[in-house]
């Protein structure tokens, strides 16, 4: 169905793609991975001629489809007019993009935006596009289909905006599926749902499927092929099986070599010593409309977070585990107070919004890394000003010297040098990789010496041997320090290499908490038992 050969991608005269061949046949699912920068998503936009500014040859030939105007013949993706192209784009081809947040409109809900393919490719009218849409993120595992698609993508957490994407993707039923990280965001319960919804489609529809992923385990599970790409050349191909169980490229042992390794220090039992942070009965709760007439007046209440308890002592890392939507982030911007909630909740003893010099304090106290470092860096701020940033609020009395000296020191405490990157101090976040990115991210949190640090996905965005060294930095780190982690994550393995103690969450109640090794050895509740099932699936 697909025939790609000699295709090479440059900008400003740089190849990234040096040439590369591959074909797809129809109903086929196919797998290219690699390393972040490796030229994996460059290759699959470039089918589409969606990179900006890049210079494209060689061939990429699709066979079949409604080729129109009476001709026939396979279609030059790379070389058809635009007008042409617009028709394959969406129906015939297909994208999940690999950043939901991007890629949908915040001026329109969810539903409007499905919906709008339907129309477009489909002919549907608006009633009958909308009734489709609803159905559509029902398919791919939304909960309250309705509701959802009358939100605006802020209004989704990161998973449910993935599940959105998804599901625009799908409304034609294209022939051929770019899939650019098409799990990266979602849980291993809705992954698995995700990847068996696309297998039903493919094989219901003989839809190809083109999976740009770093997750080798997704590859194993779900593939007939795989291509392995390092530095925009292929080193490796084959059936998923044999390319997996005698890999003959260095590369690609490299990569399935890769997993999350447990190095954590046991934290010390029975010194009496308080929690640094503890909440008893937190309840988080969002005012929602009501619908008819008496949402005019009065709002209902959506309950986020449920009564939870949990403390964590010093130099301990609290893993929270649960699936997308079921309150991990919530509870992690309750801790941090930046969300109003009922309960106790205090931090080195106090609590959120007594005063604003006493929360200043507290957070000097207790700094956040976000899920995804290319939006939680301003592209505007230079890597001094980004990690800067804190001592201008929590150390005023420092000098520019001063304050550029320490940013340095924090660099190199997670390993970014002006000896691997000259003027570094000057580079803007979009000069660095994602794994990079999320090392400024870090010190950033680091310069004000914080005694707590919440993550909130802090690898999930990265390729599995950028997450081992971002694993292994923190692990230092916490060595180190004696830094104390409230880790949020999807991913089981990531908590069982981290995590002292975790909590597993679901519609924002607490089911089951202790110690890592019992919860994850000896799950109790049956959730707990799925997604630890789930996890082994892979």
């Amino acid at each position: 169905m697909l025939d790609v050969k000699g295709l090479r991608v440059a900008f400003g005269g740089k190849e990234v793609v040096h040439g590369i061949d591959f074909q797809m046949a129809a109903g086929e699912k196919l797998a290219l991975v690699g390393e972040s920068g490796s030229g994996k998503t460059v290759t699959a936009l470039s089918l589409l001629r969606l990179v900006q500014n890049a210079d494209l040859s060689g061939v990429a030939r699709l066979f079949g489809g409604e080729l129109g105007n009476g001709r026939q013949g396979p279609r030059d993706l790379l070389a058809i007019p635009e007008r042409e192209l617009r028709g394959i784009r969406g129906k015939e081809i297909a994208m999940i993009f690999q950043e939901p947040m991007t890629a949908l409109n915040a001026l329109y809900t969810v539903g409007d935006q499905i919906a709008e393919v339907l129309e477009l490719h489909e002919g549907l009218s608006k009633r009958e596009a909308q009734a489709a849409a609803v159905q559509l993120l029902a398919d791919t595992g939304i909960p309250e289909p309705a509701r959802r698609a009358r939100a605006f993508p802020h209004q989704l957490s990161g998973g449910q905006r993935q599940r959105a994407m998804i599901a625009m993707a799908l409304a034609c039923k294209p022939r051929l599926l770019l899939a650019d990280e098409p799990t990266t965001a979602l849980d291993v319960t809705v992954r698995a749902q995700i990847l068996d919804l696309l297998a039903d489609l493919q094989r219901k529809h003989g839809m190809a499927v083109l999976l740009i992923t770093h997750d080798l385990n997704l590859v194993r599970r779900f593939a007939d092929r795989v291509v392995v790409m390092e530095s925009g050349h292929i080193v490796e191909h084959g059936a998923v099986g044999s390319v997996f169980d005698a890999p003959q490229h260095p590369y690609t042992r490299k990569l399935i070599d890769s997993h999350p390794e447990r190095n954590v220090a046991p934290v010390a039992s029975g010194s009496g010593a308080a929690p640094l942070i503890e909440a008893k009965a937190l309840r988080v709760v969002y005012p929602v409309p009501k619908p008819g007439i008496g949402g005019w007046f009065r709002k209902g209440e959506f309950v986020a977070v449920q009564g939870a308890d949990f403390r964590i002592a010093s130099g301990e890392t609290l893993g929270v585990v649960g699936e997308s939507g079921s309150g991990k982030s919530t509870l992690a911007l309750a801790a941090l107070g930046l969300l109003k909630y009922q309960g106790a909740l205090t931090v080195a003893g106090k609590g959120w919004a007594v005063d604003r010099a006493s929360d200043l304090a507290l957070r000097r106290t207790m700094q956040v890394v976000f899920q995804d470092p290319f939006s939680s860096l301003s592209p505007r701020m230079t890597v001094e000003q980004i990690v800067g940033e804190g001592l201008r609020v929590h150390a005023p009395e420092l000098g520019v010297e001063a304050r550029r000296t320490r940013a340095l020191a924090a660099l190199a405490d997670v390993g970014l040098t002006e000896a691997q990157f000259p003027a570094l101090l000057e580079r803007y976040p979009h000069e660095f990789s994602g794994g990079q990115r999320q090392r400024l991210a870090i010190a950033r949190a680091l310069i004000v010496d914080p005694r707590l640090l919440v993550l909130d996905e802090p690898t999930s965005a990265l390729d599995v041997t950028i997450q081992k060294q971002v694993l292994g930095l923190l692990q230092r780190l916490q060595r180190e320090r004696g830094l104390s982690y409230l880790l949020i994550t999807h991913d089981v393995e990531v908590i069982r290499a981290m995590a002292h103690n975790v909590i597993v969450m679901k519609d924002g109640a607490i089911l089951e908490t202790g110690q890592v090794e019992r919860v994850l050895d000896a799950p109790e509740h049956p959730y707990t038992k799925k997604l630890v099932a789930a996890a082994l699936l892979e």
